[in-house]
């Protein structure tokens, strides 16, 4: 008889361990709690990282409005009439009539126009001078451009004065011997009133300063020159040379185009092809232009100051890593698995970079805001600057963490146990 060989009781399957999605996020969450100053800590490059991101391009975006109204008010107000007619006939001479002011007046559009030229004179003419009546005394003015201005060019270079006034018609018509003096200059020559009637000598010529320019809206090269009357200059020293003479107009808001296209035939109806009127640029070509230059920089120094705070939280982790490396040996000797190990670092870095993108984000803002009220300017933020931080805070939260997290998940459990 055979003997019955007793059944063996079946071996239970192994169970896979899981880690459910919430049990990740709180046990991410509870290791952020259980060490709050160092989470801070953490935070805070992603938070510097994001907020300097933010507020780089609410910023970007405030000047490039600043740049829309500086465009609108200056350069879209600004023809410049050239003289070319040299390159029609070598003996035309200068292109520009005498009353070319009077011309232009009956052109719709134009507030203020005239003609202006550098003089050419020999270096070291242009000298300061005491009082009237008592003598010159050398002022350094070797570089000192003197520039042949009629009345309507030195308004359309909308100047502000700081002293005395600007020279007028009648100063033009009597050929009179006045100058209005940049404030480079008159800094230079160490001219800091008008009440004692200073002079400059131009040449050997005395010219009574009548004011001096603060600051001018266009062409500030005229800050370091000694503006003289047009008819003055050409009875001194003559005629403009060709093709060196130019006429400034200053039109009014969207009329520069049209008064581009009638001020040669108005000045010149005999000849207008002897003047090359050049209109402003075209403002949202050249706006473009800049902003984007503007942007590519700032959003390189913003992508700069992400990576530090990327740094920051990866050295951080990696440092979290190797002091909870007998942590992280218990949970591998109670069935965690190596997936799910980097799974709970890589959320702990993450939500540290969302939470300091969320912060940096606040922070950004209220930064554009604060700079704005200062400088009296209207803050400019785009709603995809606002939203795509977060995001930015937590993409570098995950980037920083992966190798962190890979140490991690890469770690023995005997040997973790045996440190």
């Amino acid at each position: 008889m055979t003997p019955v060989t007793p059944a063996t009781p079946a071996t239970p399957p192994v169970r896979t361990t899981r880690l459910s999605a919430r049990d990740t996020l709180s046990e991410a969450l509870a290791g952020i709690l259980r060490r709050p100053g160092r989470a801070v800590l953490t935070a805070l490059g992603t938070v510097l990282g994001v907020g300097s991101f933010v507020a780089v391009l609410g910023l970007t975006a405030t000047l490039s409005s600043r740049i829309d109204g500086r465009f609108n008010l200056l350069t879209a107000t600004e023809v410049t009439v050239q003289d070319v007619a040299a390159e029609h006939d070598e003996f035309a001479g200068p292109a520009f009539p005498a009353d070319a002011e009077q011309r232009l007046r009956q052109v719709a559009g134009i507030a203020h126009a005239g003609v202006l030229w550098t003089v050419r004179l020999d270096p070291g003419t242009v000298v300061g001078a005491l009082p009237t009546g008592v003598g010159a005394a050398d002022g350094g003015g070797g570089g000192t451009a003197v520039v042949a201005a009629s009345p309507g060019a030195v308004a359309a270079l909308a100047p502000t004065l700081r002293q005395g006034r600007l020279y007028d018609e009648f100063a033009e018509r009597t050929h009179q011997r006045v100058a209005v003096l940049g404030s480079g200059v008159a800094d230079r020559l160490g001219i800091t009133t008008l009440a004692t009637r200073p002079v400059v000598h131009i040449g050997q010529e005395p010219f009574t300063v009548a004011g001096i320019i603060e600051d001018v809206e266009r062409r500030p090269e005229h800050l370091l020159s000694v503006l003289v009357p047009r008819a003055t200059a050409e009875e001194l020293w003559g005629p403009p040379g060709p093709a060196s003479a130019s006429l400034l107009i200053d039109t009014e808001l969207g009329a520069a185009r049209q008064v581009a296209g009638l001020a040669p035939l108005a000045l010149r109806p005999d000849h207008p092809e002897y003047l090359k009127a050049v209109p402003p640029p075209d403002p949202r070509v050249l706006r473009s232009g800049v902003t984007s230059d503007l942007s590519a920089l700032f959003l390189l120094l913003a992508g700069i100051c992400l990576v530090i705070g990327a740094v920051g939280i990866a050295n951080t982790t990696l440092v979290a890593v190797l002091e909870r490396t007998g942590e992280i040996g218990l949970r591998r000797a109670l069935g965690a698995r190596g997936r799910h190990v980097w799974a709970q670092f890589l959320t702990e870095s993450a939500a540290l970079g969302a939470l300091g993108g969320l912060v940096g984000t606040a922070l950004g803002e209220l930064t554009v805001v604060g700079v704005s009220l200062v400088r009296d300017w209207t803050p400019v933020i785009h709603p995809v600057t606002v939203a795509a931080a977060p995001l930015a805070g937590l993409l570098t939260g995950l980037l920083a963490g992966l190798h962190p997290a890979w140490r991690a998940a890469r770690i023995e459990p005997a040997e973790a146990l045996r440190r």
